[in-house]
């Protein structure tokens, strides 16, 4: 390992280069380290013959030639495992544990269970848990619209050896999105969790932006954003329902979640992994969370 982090050059692996492994596989590329793009036959296809393309007020516009596969087929310093739950099942079979060798696995996913499963398959002490706070698309193959005026990473990983997060940090960090360590996994992965799941969950029952649910739902806004606090609370997350509600209230009022954008567009919806997640979590440790029931039941319900 090269002392000088900062100019160490990594060999990276995205799994599912969509919105947000495209946009970091094409950062770190243009910031000169090797980039395995993993995806099925035609997007591996558009991306080694026409590379990757973004757009961001942020990091500007370019398009940077990349590796792709179907699979990864030798080991690499980090996998960024950038797929939705939704599929990741079958797209972990793009990455078999004997290719991966030594390499952290980053998921990069929303919700809280999937770093355990991911610890039965690839070595626990290499799974390093990520979560991402961005607002990026994949317009077609290969072509990234990054719209948010930020890209924000918090790498964490219990148990995995802290110069091997660092590493990936500083790589990521100087590619472009701030990136920082931290210590403990479970807070860090319900920080996201105990800000996503209201926003999501509300937003596509409803089928409104955020601006109007926090205005005509206010009150079961508060009262979800209330129970998720006490579930995070429980779970060694943040519980700061004011401070949820003042963030909602700082977004454009046209904001979209993500899981309202599969509704639209017929998608499966993360559902069982971000409103299933939270009930389990509250089931495990005894909160009552009467609105999260009815609202992920109601959605359940919508999408049969």
């Amino acid at each position: 390992m090269a002392h000088d982090s900062a100019h160490q050059k990594l060999t990276v692996a995205v799994l599912g280069p969509g919105g947000t492994g495209g946009l970091l596989a094409a950062l770190l590329a243009r910031a000169g380290h090797r980039v395995i793009c993993l995806a099925g036959d035609a997007t591996a296809t558009t991306l080694r013959t026409a590379g990757l393309q973004v757009r961001s007020g942020t990091f500007g516009d370019f398009t940077v030639p990349v590796e792709a596969d179907t699979e990864l087929r030798e080991p690499v310093d980090a996998c960024l495992i950038a797929v939705k739950h939704t599929s990741l099942r079958p797209a972990l079979d793009r990455v078999p544990p004997t290719a991966l060798g030594d390499g952290l696995v980053v998921p990069l996913l929303n919700g809280v269970e999937h770093p355990a499963s991911l610890r039965t398959r690839y070595r626990p002490d290499r799974v390093a848990p990520a979560v991402i706070r961005v607002e990026s698309t994949r317009i077609e193959p290969g072509v990234i619209e990054h719209g948010s005026p930020f890209a924000e990473i918090d790498l964490t990983g219990d148990g995995v050896p802290r110069e091997r997060l660092d590493a990936l940090a500083s790589a990521l960090a100087d590619a472009g999105p701030r990136t920082r360590v931290l210590d403990d996994e479970s807070a860090a992965l319900w920080a996201k969790m105990s800000f996503l799941a209201p926003f999501a969950l509300l937003t596509t029952l409803h089928g409104l932006p955020l601006g109007e649910v926090r205005t005509r739902h206010r009150e079961e806004l508060t009262a979800l954003v209330e129970e998720t606090a006490a579930v995070s609370a429980a779970c060694g997350g943040p519980a700061d329902p004011a401070q949820a509600l003042a963030r909602y209230d700082a977004f454009p009022p046209r904001t979209k979640s993500s899981m309202q954008r599969d509704a639209e567009a017929s998608r499966p919806l993360e559902l069982d992994a971000i409103g299933g997640a939270l009930l389990r979590a509250a089931d495990r440790h005894g909160v009552k969370v009467p609105v999260a029931t009815r609202v992920v039941g109601e959605l359940a319900d919508a999408t049969r």
